[in-house]
This record gives C-alpha cells, structure tokens and sequence, in this order.
C-alpha cells in the first residue's frame, strides 16, 4: 500500500511541475533556511528524473546524511578516487540507515514490524556497494600502490554483509585470478555460479537471462577444458543446458506460435546435451572423452 501511494504520488508530480520548477522551489526554501523542505522538493525532482545529474548533486548538498542511492549513482557516473569516495560515503549513509532500522524493529518488538518496503536499505545494499568499489581497484585504479590489497579488503567486506552474493564470489574469483590463485579462485567461481543458477529459473523470462545463460556456458566450458573431474561443473553445465532449453520454449509460447523444425532440433540438442552433463555427473570420474 505505502509503495503504490508513492508511485502514485511522483506520477501526480510528473505531471504538474518540471525538474526546474522543482528546484526553484528547492532553492526559495534554503534562502528561507527551511531545509527539510527544500530536501522534500529535491527528492520530488530525483523522482521525476532519476538520471538528472544536477538534481544529484543538489541532493548531496541539501540532504548529505540521507539517502545512499545519489550516491551510488553518482559513483557509477564517475571513475577513479572519484568513484570511491562517492561511493564510499553511500556506504556510510547506508550504515548509518541499517544501524537506524535495526534499534527501531528493536524498540517495536517483532509482534509490531513495519510493513515491508522494497525502498529500505538491506545488507545486499551495502555488498554490492563495496563491490563496486572493488571493482575498481581491480580495474582504473589497478596501478596505484596497495590496490590489490584494496580490492581484496573491500570483497571480504561485501562478503561479510551478504557471504552468499554471487557477485562478490565472481569478483573475489576474478581477484585470485588476477594473483594467479587460480585454484582458490576456481573454488569461488563454481560457488558462485552454483548460487547464480538457482535464480536464473525464477527470472527465466527476464531479458538479461539470455546473455548471463550464455556467460555461465562460457564459464562452465573454460572450467571442463582445464578440469574434467570436478563433478559441480559437470552438474552446473546441465542445468545451464535446462534453463536454456525452458528459456527458449517459454519465449515461444510468449510469441504464440507454432514450433519451427530448427527450433525442434535446438531444443532435441539442449535436452541431449544436458542429459550427458549430468550423466557425467554422476561417475566417479567424469571425462570429456567419453
């Protein structure tokens, strides 16, 4: 209910005033020092075009201590030191949030929890952020001194806030990687890709499946060429064969048509090709040979 009057409520703003209306009012507010409400009129603005860079930044000076999501976008738009600061302040924002949530489920007890709201900070919030962090230690700043202790020091802290993300597990994978530890880092690969799966069949009809289905496959194979036995790749390529193969018939009901005869044959080598995996799967010692 609060989400649906939100919506409803930057729609009704949409349509009645402009980003710049909005910020004239913002401003007409700070020259009367009536700060609260020249963050409301920022806010409103942020609404009706969330991608407004000079309505971020305006943000960030109205209303430094609220709101992390200005600041994550505001690192993603910037590169370098830049990035990290911006983003390292979202983070203390989003810390600040948590610590705020938690004393007030304390104080109402679990018999009084407030209704759930999607908009809420989370500790999957703050993981990706330090994330993006380490991401770019690992890649613009990789030449300054320290980096690869940076980057490693910001994925054990995405991991301690969400230790199953299969973000944070690739990105510590590709940090073992770029240290040539590549067996720990095989390790944190088939983990992440393990839990990454899972998710892909409730999503199968999203957009990105068809690109992150065909990533997972590049990963599998890479990890079968260089190990045969590992019984999880094996397991891991059937099931990407599945997803691929429900993706595809799903996409075909959509369209409500008859199936072609290339798409019988895609779909006779999908299912093929996940039975082998998992056959392989399930000998004592899988070879690619067979």
């Amino acid at each position: 209910m609060k989400v649906r009057m939100h919506e409803k409520a930057k729609k009704k703003t949409a349509e009645k005033y402009s980003v710049l209306q909005l910020l004239e009012k913002a401003e007409e507010c700070v020259d009367t020092f009536d700060f609260e409400m020249a963050s409301l009129f920022c806010q409103r603005a942020l609404d009706v075009e969330p991608n407004n860079l000079q309505v971020f930044l305006r943000a960030v000076e109205l209303s430094p201590d609220e709101g992390h999501s200005k600041y994550m976008y505001l690192g993603q738009i910037h590169t370098g030191q830049e990035a990290v600061e911006y983003y390292t302040r979202g983070i203390q924002v989003l810390l600040a949030a948590l610590d705020k949530q938690t004393q007030t489920t304390a104080q109402a007890g679990a018999a009084a929890l407030p209704e759930e709201d999607p908009e809420l900070p989370t500790a999957k919030d703050v993981c990706v952020a330090y994330c993006s962090i380490a991401e770019i230690y690992l890649a613009d700043l990789c030449m300054v001194e320290g980096a690869a202790d940076k980057c490693r020091e910001y994925i054990e802290k995405a991991l301690q806030y969400h230790h199953d993300n299969p973000e944070a597990l690739q990105l510590m994978a590709s940090y073992l990687f770029s240290t040539e530890r590549n067996q720990e880092a095989k390790e944190y690969l088939l983990k992440s890709v393990g839990l990454w799966l899972p998710a892909q069949k409730e999503s199968a009809s999203s957009s990105r499946t068809e690109e992150d289905l065909q990533m997972a496959v590049d990963v599998l194979e890479g990890l079968l060429e260089e190990d045969d036995e590992v019984v999880q790749v094996w397991y891991l390529s059937g099931w990407v064969c599945y997803l691929q193969l429900e993706k595809a018939k799903e996409q075909q009901e959509r369209e409500g048509r008859e199936v072609t005869e290339e798409e019988k044959e895609e779909w006779k080598a999908l299912k093929e090709a996940a039975r082998s995996y998992l056959t392989n799967a399930k000998k004592p010692c899988p070879s690619t040979d067979e």
